[in-house]
Formats: structure tokens, sequence, C-alpha cells
């Protein structure tokens, strides 16, 4: 593919604070874009989880997909790196979370042991907050209606629950679980659990658990919040559960890094998890996933690569294309934006963002990489 350096207004500015310098390869220079939520311009956020003073870059989309840095917002805590991690140093999903339909966004400070509020304002971002997590080393946050959990992955692991309450975030008294793991205090990358996630009814919690107990743990949500006292446990189709969405069916849709696999579980009343299905793309780590359309873009942060899958009527995942998208070193987190048209994918190892457009059929196509950023970053966002 020819590339070629966009001539934007933003690229002095981004080639002066060394942020976010972009090639954009056919689909052209940006563009603007009609105004979204509240007037303002849909935006990228990218948590750096830098241990010298943790940040958030915001850059601003437009209507091609390609993005322009627009602004860099400290969180006030630490980034940090789990033991082992090289491109990944969360080693989760979900550690960068918008909120309250896009007015707040939630930051991870895995070395200071806090999470940051944000407010929102298009690209523009105010902190609110910055509060305990409730355990030591947080890397995931899930959210559902007012309710906000964090997943602590340092020591045991723990679950901690917040809620919105005019405006601020609050812990609920009582809100914090053990998830009883064995690991250090800095969690080692393959071992410390790497996402957590409301179901799309709410009834549910799910973590995964990585290589400390191969399984999913789910908690049950009570009407006030209130979360199960022990999780229901099930153990993984494949070894390394580590990050899920859902399908449009409310079923599980994991990847299980051991493997390189997606498996789909379909979630029970009683907390257990009934699988469906799994598959393998053949490629190195499949650790990180995102859905749009009816299909699901696989991280494999090993080969550098992302894989593309769909699902039978049953819900059993199926490989759609082992290689649908060439990215770079260390492919990790990603996001789909809210229409559904563009899939942006995060390499740690190079320090990049690859963004594409998706296709009818689950297809990949390069729109533009944005380099310099920091290495090794984790964490995306997308309003």
């Amino acid at each position: 593919m020819n590339f070629r350096t966009p001539l934007r207004a933003a690229s002095a500015s981004v080639l002066m604070l060394g942020l976010g310098f972009a090639v954009v390869g056919t689909a052209g220079a940006s563009t603007s874009r009609d105004f979204g939520t509240f007037g303002q311009r849909p935006a990228l956020f990218v948590e750096t989880d830098a241990s010298a003073g943790n940040t958030v870059l915001s850059y601003r989309q437009a209507s091609d997909g390609t993005v322009s840095f627009s602004g860099s917002y400290a969180t006030g805590g630490l980034g940090a790196t789990s033991a082992g991690a090289t491109a990944d140093p969360l080693a989760s999903q979900d550690g960068l979370v918008l909120a309250n339909h896009g007015a707040n966004l939630i930051a991870t400070n895995p070395g200071s042991d806090t999470v940051t509020v944000f407010s929102v304002e298009g690209t523009h971002l105010r902190v609110e907050q910055q509060l305990p997590s409730g355990g030591l080393f947080p890397d995931s946050i899930a959210t559902n209606g007012n309710l906000v959990s964090v997943l602590n992955a340092g020591g045991a692991g723990s679950v901690a629950e917040f809620q919105w309450f005019f405006g601020r975030l609050v812990a609920l008294p009582g809100q914090v679980r053990s998830l009883g793991l064995s690991n250090s205090t800095l969690p080692e990358f393959h071992h410390g659990p790497g996402q957590l996630g409301y179901t799309p009814n709410g009834q549910h919690l799910i973590v995964t658990t990585k290589l400390s107990t191969n399984s999913y743990d789910v908690f049950s949500v009570g009407a006030n919040g209130a979360l199960g006292t022990t999780p229901v446990v099930t153990a993984a189709v494949n070894g390394l559960p580590f990050s899920f969405v859902f399908d449009a069916a409310g079923n599980v849709v994991a990847t299980e890094a051991a493997t390189s696999s997606v498996t789909t579980y379909r979630v029970n009343a009683n907390g257990t998890l009934s699988s469906i299905g799994t598959v393998s793309d053949g490629a190195a780590a499949l650790c990180w996933i995102s859905g749009a359309n009816g299909y699901f873009y696989g991280s494999n942060a090993g080969s550098g690569t992302v894989s593309s899958f769909t699902e039978t009527s049953a819900g059993a995942p199926v490989l759609v294309n082992a290689t649908a998208a060439t990215a770079h070193a260390g492919t990790t987190d990603s996001v789909v934006s809210p229409d559904g048209k563009y899939f942006y994918v995060e390499s740690g190892g190079a320090g990049t963002i690859d963004a594409f457009a998706t296709g009818t059929n689950g297809s990949l196509t390069p729109i533009e990489t944005i380099f310099n950023i920091p290495v090794a970053s984790e964490g995306l966002a997308i309003s």
C-alpha cells in the first residue's frame, strides 16, 4: 500500500510534541465530521500508563476514520508495568473506559492503586476525581448503568464496586470481593486477572483469571448492585482466558491465549458458563478482542496481526480470516467506533495505532497509522 504524509493544520503541533504523527493511506487527508453528542466531535483516547506520571492522549476523529492529535491530560496517578510484560504493561482489556453515555472517562493508575475520573467534552478532558481502586494494581474497569467495577490484579486480586452519586463516583460499602489468587503484589502478566465485565442484562459480573486458575469467575449482581459473596467458577475450555466481549445474544466471546483461540459461552442464570464452541486462528497470543456488526477482531500480540471471526446461528465462533490485518509489533488493545465503521488497534511494542475501515464481510482496510505513541502504552477508548 502506498502511503503519504497528510498536510493538515494539526500536523505541526503534533510534530512539535512528538505525539501522534500520522501516516495516512489512500483514504485521504482528514476531513470535518458532524458533531456528536453535546455538539462535540468524536474522540479516540489512549492511556500511556507511564510510571513517572500516567496520562491520556486525546485525538479528534474525522469522518473518514483518520485522527489528529488534540491534547495530553495527566491523570494525577502513576502507571506501572506488570512483571514480565513488554508490549502490554497492564496485560488487560478495558483499562480505560467511557462511562455515563460518554460524559466521563475512567482511567486506571496501577502504580498508585487509584482510578481517575475525567469529564469529557469532545476531545477535551478535565479531572474530576482520583480515588482508591479498592485493591492493588487496578487494570480493568466495567460499567453498567450507575454501577462501576474495578478489577485489581495485584496480590490475591479483587473486585471493587462503585456507584455514581450526584455526578461523583463513590465506593459502595462492603462491595470488595477477593479473587483468592496466588500472585505477587506486582502481578505477573500471565497470571494477573485480565478483564471484568457486566453481562448485558446486568445480572452478573465476569472476571478472567488467566493462568492463575484458567477460569471465569462470575459474581451475581443484586438489584441494589450488591455482589455475591463468592463467585461461581467455570474452567476455561483453553488455557489463559484473557479478555471478552458479548455478542448480540448476550453470549461471552472470549480470547484464550494459550491456544490463540476464541471461545463462546452461554451465561446461565446460576452464573455458570456453558461452552458453545471454540476455534483457533493459528497465530501467537490472541489476547484482545473487539466486536462490530456481527464480526469480532482479535489482536495477536506475538504475531503483530489481527484475525477476524464471526458466529454460527447457534453462537459457535467461526474463523473468517487468520490474518485480516497486519499491524505492528506487539499488537494489543483495540476499539471499534460506535457506528461500527472503524477499527483501531494499538501495538505497544512499536508505539503505533493502526486504523482500519471495517467491511460488511468483516474485512479490514488500512487507512492510517499513528506513530510516536509512547512505548509501551495500553488502554483505548472511543466516543
